[in-house]
């Protein structure tokens, strides 16, 4: 369990308030790293379903905003939108950083990113119950350079091998 932010203080969760600003006063934890003030935000039956795996308990997801912070420097997060609808709130975001550490198995690049994607949260008494993250995570290949830009000639050779296997198994198939 660890907490990077500056101090060890938390911010708890403000009180009385809607579910959207529960989720904005979240961002600014996130922003600030702050995984400590976060950990009071999830429980112990919190679900958290990120593109790259889902995540259940205030540990798990804390542990994963660990690996992300230690792996994008400079990370910050730009509330584009918001709506709330009883207790579902939809955020739309903007993301940027610098691609200094392991994450997901991919070694550091050092190369900037910038993508946007969005939030699903459901929260229920001033917790989360469960959060849906999506973006596009061939856009974020691309910008650390995992895969070729589109329509480059490599990201065409790369599609005309992909169909030729796939040919070769669909014709294995039908036999």
């Amino acid at each position: 369990m660890s907490d990077r932010s500056p101090t060890s203080t938390t911010f708890p969760p403000p009180n009385d308030v809607s579910n959207a600003l529960l989720v904005r006063w979240a961002f600014e934890r996130i922003n600030a790293k702050d995984v400590g003030s976060l950990r009071s935000f999830w429980t112990s039956d919190s679900t958290v379903h990120f593109p790259t795996g889902t995540c259940r308990g205030s540990d798990e997801i804390a542990v994963y905003f660990d690996q992300v912070f230690a792996a994008v420097s400079d990370f910050a997060f730009e509330i584009v939108a918001m709506a709330e609808a009883g207790n579902d709130v939809l955020v739309h975001w903007r993301l940027t950083g610098r691609h200094v550490g392991t994450f997901v198995g991919v070694a550091a690049t050092g190369r900037r990113i910038e993508f946007e994607g969005f939030d699903h949260f459901v929260i229920a008494d001033g917790k989360v119950v469960t959060n849906t993250v999506r973006y596009d995570q061939m856009e974020f290949a691309r910008q650390i350079k995992l895969l070729p830009p589109d329509g480059s000639i490599a990201d065409r050779a790369l599609k005309a091998a992909f169909n030729a296997k796939t040919r070769v198994v669909g014709i294995a198939r039908r036999r």
